[in-house]
């Protein structure tokens, strides 16, 4: 792009900025999550989980009534997707046959001219999901000291894995966050489930390759421009960089909002938490990883003299 062919703009020094926006947004983002909880899937909570399909409209809460007393237990139901499906949700100890059964048979007393059938079930055993869950958790986490051990190793230096690293869990958290805020208020599932694991893990490759690009031109750059500050040759770097991290970020944003637009009902969780890992990884390679990497060589050469 001839944008940013000859960039030259003044990054690292307003790094302050970037540093106010990213530790707004941590902030909502670890208030939103404390504060109102992580929403997980069927996957990661266990229960039953079945999709309905009705040829008319119905409604939920009447659907609601009708299934809380043949169930034992008030169900959760959401619109799910543009049709007239309806995800209904259950934590119960009841076989799954007996829950369609108990679901249908509801529908049918409530839209006796209004025929349903079940379009998709799952049921996970509330062990069997904590163990999914905790080893998803410990796959972020050991995805991250891997990164770090790595980062370490190439660059030799700490300073350039721990602003990695800190970019990496800057884009996890806010990703969070953001589902976490926007549960229930977007007209598809923002569940946290496997997918969205996935979808995580994919959002740290990305943003780590977009880091790590912009730390070799630094480190090729501290060999060409001895005599300059470190601040400015890191800004010399992220300039020299922004073409390509641009580029890149929107031919990959490109295919993921077009996966987002046609990939079905089952991939707008995962397609929407894509397209915000690479719009926070492009920002977090600039704005929190080499800026992180300024402050932090900054002070060591400090304390060392």
């Amino acid at each position: 792009m001839r944008l940013f062919e000859t960039a030259n703009y003044t990054i690292i020094p307003h790094r302050k900025i970037g540093y106010a926006i990213s530790l707004t947004l941590v902030v909502i983002s670890l208030v939103a999550i404390f504060g109102r909880g992580l929403q997980y899937g069927i996957d990661f909570r266990g229960g039953i989980e079945i999709v309905i399909a009705f040829e008319q409209p119905a409604q939920v809460e009447e659907l609601r009534s009708a299934l809380t007393e043949p169930l034992g237990a008030m169900p959760e139901i959401r619109r799910f997707g543009a049709g007239q499906d309806l995800l209904i949700r259950v934590d119960t100890d009841r076989s799954t046959s007996e829950v369609q059964q108990a679901v249908l048979a509801a529908a049918a007393s409530v839209y006796p001219d209004n025929p349903s059938s079940v379009i998709q079930t799952e049921n996970v055993g509330p062990s069997f999901a904590d163990d999914l869950r905790n080893a998803a958790l410990m796959s972020i986490v050991f995805a991250l000291i891997v990164i770090f051990l790595y980062i370490l190793i190439r660059f030799k230096k700490w300073s350039y894995s721990a602003g990695a690293v800190a970019a990496l869990a800057h884009d996890v958290i806010i990703t969070l966050g953001i589902f976490t805020i926007l549960h229930g208020v977007v007209p598809f599932s923002l569940d946290i489930n496997q997918a969205l694991i996935a979808a995580f893990l994919t959002i740290v490759g990305y943003s780590l390759n977009d880091t790590v690009v912009v730390f070799d031109r630094i480190r090729e750059n501290s060999l060409i421009f001895k005599t300059e500050s470190f601040d400015k040759m890191v800004n010399r770097s992220v300039n020299n960089t922004l073409s390509r991290t641009v580029v890149t970020s929107i031919t990959t944003l490109f295919v993921v909002t077009i996966l987002f637009i046609f990939g079905g009902d089952v991939l707008k969780g995962l397609s929407f938490a894509l397209i915000i890992g690479v719009l926070l990884g492009t920002y977090s390679s600039i704005f929190v990883a080499s800026s992180l990497l300024v402050d932090l060589q900054l002070k060591t050469r400090k304390n060392v003299a």
